[in-house]
């Protein structure tokens, strides 16, 4: 089965709202030779709204990087799926390993975030990833399961078909180090069998699966010629419309 390939950038907390608009106008006219994949940037909540105007009339999708479970309510500092849906988002980066590591985000509360976003029909990419120690330790297919299994409870398999899953080892994760292609590889296909046994086949043949850590202009090509590499999750490469649009437009 052919999967369409997804190219996505996070922001994270980076760029003034001026600054936001600018690199999203660049990044489509960068990009629009290449029409044959997803493209998606994912701002800060302060610059989402004006980024969805300035990329309206384009291919650009916009994700939000987190997302509530409640709908409205005493949760000050969050946003909800009603209020994303408002600005006009309807994807969103779901347990980044920065959540999960630095705020404190476990699997179920991440499972909460998740299943908010498909109630609502905003499309999740729900990120997971070892630690060194735990790569070091031999047990990176281990903690990739309980995540897994973790962020996709109760997801019925209707559901799990419009996920995007993104490994990201966080070991990679803006140190300049990144899994070869061949251990990128392993652990994609290893997420695809689990699917398999978790729902059916279909499922497992239907959902992308992005990688994410280090992503750069010069490993981009070797990393989308792997067979269970759907796309990249692009942190500090996606700052710039120049080294993105390689990203964007790998071979």
């Amino acid at each position: 089965m052919s999967r369409r390939p997804l190219i996505a950038g996070n922001w994270k907390m980076h760029l003034t709202l001026d600054e936001a608009v600018q690199l999203a106008k660049a990044v489509a006219t960068a990009s629009a030779g290449c029409s044959d994949r997803d493209i998606m940037i994912a701002p800060a909540f302060t610059a989402l709204a004006a980024v969805v105007a300035a990329v309206k009339e384009t291919h650009i999708l916009v994700a939000a990087q987190n997302v509530s479970w409640e709908n409205q309510g005493a949760y000050t500092g969050e946003i909800s799926p009603v209020m994303l849906k408002d600005l006009g988002i309807n994807s969103v980066i779901i347990g980044h390993s920065e959540r999960r590591h630095i705020f404190g985000e476990n699997d179920a509360m991440i499972n909460r975030r998740l299943r908010a976003a498909l109630d609502a029909d905003i499309l999740p990419i729900l990120c997971i990833g070892e630690t060194l120690e735990e790569r070091e330790a031999g047990a990176t297919l281990t903690v990739l399961e309980s995540q897994l299994r973790g962020g996709l409870e109760q997801v019925r398999k209707e559901q799990a078909a419009r996920v995007v899953l993104a490994y990201e080892p966080v070991w990679a994760i803006g140190t300049g180090k990144t899994a070869s292609k061949e251990q990128a590889q392993e652990v994609h296909a290893f997420l695809r069998q689990f699917l398999e046994g978790l729902y059916e086949k279909n499922i497992a043949e239907t959902v992308r699966i992005l990688y994410g850590g280090s992503v750069k202009p010069d490993n981009i090509d070797e990393l989308m010629a792997q067979p269970d590499i759907d796309g990249v999750l692009v942190g500090g490469a996606a700052l710039k419309a120049e080294s993105f649009k390689r990203i964007i437009c790998f071979r």
